[in-house]
């Protein structure tokens, strides 16, 4: 790796308290905001604006991605049917191999507002386009399901690049956890107020594409005064580096000349592998349960609404009170076991005791965490590796290593249900691949902290 500007990695006094107090000797005093976004992480004086203009930046992405999402399930099941649907993830790993590349030689040749900006501003017309194509009555559901998984993975991997971009890694350590409350505060309430919307207010599919092609509009808003901000403190030396297009290397190119990234490639694979397997073997009894009570359609309704509401609700406490907590005791790499050590005891019980319940509070569980804490750590990850890392490689692995997760489950699951393997099996399973999710967790603690040394 090209070694960052000395900027990147400067110590930080420690401070002095414990939360929910953060001091340093010698610390200008903080203002009011700061004090109370202290209650979640560890902001110091001067930090509390931009930190509370990236939470909200995030916040307005997957707000916005959560109105898609119905309008992407509505367009697709009701022209193509559930079939095409689950084939239609390959379609997204496919299309990934050749978008990486086409974005790493972009990339190579703005700076990182100009590509920001590029970015949004094709996802903004793409939805106008899908609009327009609606009111023309075209057959777009399965053009828009494809498209909306490239874009949610796009837009979150950037806007965390970007992130990681600004802050050195002293400061993405503190106020990445903050920074995740607007995420997962953003998930829930798209998806609460998505609802009413259609049911009370008659918003259809296509009216939902062109409220989050405004919203967008509004990120871009935010991404720019951000940067504008940023810049106009920033010392030369960084400053220099920000206006600079990226180096030439490709996303997958540093990939595999990088052992670090490679294995960060590794465990996210790993990661989604056993979440969306584990995500079947519920699909699995919730359905049985279902048929057993003889009203499928209700049932399964009440169940998904109430599982839903209690991960969201879950990763919202875990992500405001206890991610910047265990980061800033535990370190990003102590924090980096916490999802896979849950994880391997929940799968380890769900294989001996595979009934309905077990499996709903596990899988609570882990998806709580793994939207909280976990995402924090993964985005934490980057804040050490060089610039072209951050934009290009991580959108490799945030977008074709995810989809690519999804396509290698789909082939688990055929294989498995082949072989007549039941929900006992699939869970032992995920216990195999957990432990291996274990092993690339400890390989990335090694190369992380030789980055560090």
């Amino acid at each position: 790796m090209v070694d960052q500007p000395s900027l990147r990695n400067r110590p930080e006094l420690q401070s002095q308290y414990s939360f929910p107090v953060f001091k340093t000797i010698g610390e200008v005093p903080k203002s009011h905001l700061e004090n109370l976004l202290s209650v979640f992480s560890d902001v110091r004086a001067g930090e509390g604006v931009n930190a509370l203009l990236m939470a909200l930046n995030v916040f307005l992405l997957l707000a916005a991605y959560y109105l898609l999402k119905p309008a992407r399930e509505a367009l697709i099941l009701s022209e193509s049917g559930a079939e095409v649907k689950s084939y239609s993830a390959a379609g997204q790993a496919l299309l990934l191999l050749g978008i990486i590349p086409l974005y790493g030689w972009i990339a190579s040749r703005v700076n990182r507002i100009r590509l920001l900006t590029g970015l949004t501003l094709f996802f903004v017309i793409n939805l106008v386009l899908f609009w327009l194509g609606g009111m023309q009555q075209l057959r777009e559901g399965v053009v828009f399901y494809i498209w909306l998984g490239i874009y949610n993975v796009f837009t979150v991997s950037q806007f965390w690049a970007f992130a990681n971009d600004i802050y050195t890694e002293a400061q993405g350590r503190r106020l990445f956890p903050l920074v995740g409350v607007g995420m997962c505060v953003g998930a829930l309430a798209g998806a609460t107020v998505a609802t009413p919307l259609v049911t009370l207010a008659g918003f259809g599919p296509y009216t939902f594409m062109l409220i989050a092609a405004a919203i967008l509009m509004v990120c871009l808003s935010l991404t720019w005064v951000v940067h504008v901000r940023v810049n106009r403190s920033a010392p030369s030396e960084v400053l220099r580096e920000s206006e600079r297009p990226l180096g030439k290397e490709g996303g997958f190119q540093l990939l595999l000349r990088d052992r670090y990234l490679l294995w960060i490639a590794v465990l996210i694979v790993l990661l989604n592998v056993v979440n969306t397997t584990g995500e079947y073997t519920l699909s699995k009894l919730v359905v049985l349960e279902a048929a057993a009570r003889g009203d499928s359609v209700r049932f399964i309704n009440q169940f998904y609404a109430q599982f839903y509401m209690a991960v969201n609700l879950l990763g919202l406490l875990l992500q405001s009170f206890a991610a910047s907590r265990i980061i800033r005791y535990a370190g990003v790499r102590g924090a980096l076991f916490v999802l896979p050590a849950l994880a391997l005891i929940s799968y380890s019980v769900l294989a001996l005791v595979p009934v309905l319940m077990v499996v709903r509070w596990t899988k609570v569980v882990e998806n709580g965490t793994d939207y909280s804490i976990m995402n924090t750590v993964r985005q934490a990850l980057w804040l050490p590796t060089t610039r072209e890392a951050k934009y290009k490689a991580k959108a490799a692995i945030d977008t074709f290593c995810v989809r690519g997760g999804d396509v290698l489950q789909a082939g688990i699951v055929f294989v498995g249900t082949s072989l007549g393997a039941g929900v006992a099996g699939f869970a032992w399973l995920n216990v195999a691949l957990t432990v291996a999710w274990l092993g690339a967790a400890w390989r990335i603690f090694v190369e992380h902290r030789k980055l560090a040394a």
